[in-house]
């Protein structure tokens, strides 16, 4: 029976590291290789309909739109009450097969919601904890194309953590599990992921196949057939990734006019900043100082009231390029960024 266990109880699991190795790959395996649960009826004492998993699926999407709009370090709390106080008792419900797998495929998306807060709150080892957890209710929802959305959660993580191979192998888990099941937009951002890793690598030519299959699996993109968790994928975010990978291989031109069309799409306010951030970036590498850093200080205008670890580091990156340039622009930028930093979250 699958069962969820609260962060908020026992030892501090926040400070744990991410494992590597054959403990990354294990639960990935399992997911992809493992039997099927043939039944996941449950005879608990609680009845299970299909208003809970109404429910289950409300919570998720007001928890994401919390996250879009101030980040993962306010919103992991809620998430995880959540949790415990209502989704666990479901879990523990009476139901049967159909609407056991309907429940875990609904209590899923929050447990990798949560997953998702605790790695923007730089909790890494606990957000793979949930990302592993979601991979084993996507097993039991016998949902391929949720399982390969965990995939593509994983292997971001991986990159963030700079375990690029990883991050390669769980892309490639869900590309190669998932087949027919994947939807368009999982599977451009799981060749993004795949393009950003192998130009971290430098591999050239692999990075460029992965960015060729992100553009066209992008362009059968239909927001309605999509799920529900890939809403991440917006209009821009492939131009902004292919903008990342290419930096990356200091193809700067094509660079800056793949992040200028990312910062023209309409996108949530996270996703905003980090387009503005992803110019400022190229602008550097460019030696556009006062262009980068007009760009920092809009990008600290719109990402005032948000908590975010991950946002904080892209900052922290940008003023210490920043400050080795003296320009008197780029050190009101530093000098704001400080301001920022300054602030406990």
């Amino acid at each position: 029976m699958l069962m969820w266990r609260s962060d908020f109880h026992g030892p501090d699991l926040a400070t744990i590291p991410a494992v590597t190795g054959v403990q990354a790959v294990s639960p990935v395996w399992e997911w992809e290789k493992g039997p099927e649960d043939t039944d996941v009826a449950s005879q608990g004492s609680r009845q299970v309909g299909v208003s809970d998993i109404t429910t289950l699926q409300a919570a998720r999407e007001h928890f994401e739109r919390m996250y879009r709009l101030v980040g993962g370090i306010v919103v992991r709390r809620r998430v995880v009450a959540f949790v415990n106080q209502y989704t666990a008792p479901l879990l523990r419900g009476r139901y049967s097969d159909k609407t056991g797998r309907a429940l875990f495929r609904a209590a899923g998306g929050l447990v990798a919601l949560a997953g998702i807060c605790a790695y923007d709150a730089d909790a890494q080892g606990l957000a793979q904890r949930y990302f592993f957890h979601a991979l084993r209710l996507a097993k039991a929802s016998g949902n391929k194309q949720f399982g390969g959305y965990v995939l593509a959660l994983l292997a971001n993580q991986a990159f963030i953590v700079s375990e690029y191979r990883q991050a390669v192998a769980h892309a490639d888990a869900g590309l190669r599990a998932c087949g027919q099941y994947l939807s368009p937009a999982l599977r451009a951002d799981l060749n993004l992921t795949r393009a950003k890793a192998y130009a971290r690598m430098g591999i050239d030519t692999a990075c460029h196949q992965s960015m060729t299959a992100a553009e066209q699996a992008a362009a059968g993109i239909r927001p309605d057939n999509e799920p529900a968790e890939a809403g991440y994928v917006q209009p821009g975010l492939v131009e902004l990734q292919l903008a990342e990978a290419l930096t990356q291989l200091n193809d700067l031109k094509p660079a800056r006019n793949y992040a200028e069309q990312a910062l023209r799409c309409p996108s949530h306010p996270r996703g905003h900043v980090q387009r503005i951030l992803t110019l400022a970036k190229v602008d550097l590498r460019q030696g556009e100082v006062e262009q980068a850093s007009a760009s920092v200080m809009k990008a600290l205008d719109a990402a005032a009231g948000m908590e975010s670890h991950q946002l904080n580091q892209r900052f922290v990156g940008l003023r210490d390029q920043l400050d080795v340039t003296h320009a008197a622009t780029a050190q009101l930028a530093v000098e704001r960024i400080n301001a920022r930093l300054a602030i406990p979250v």
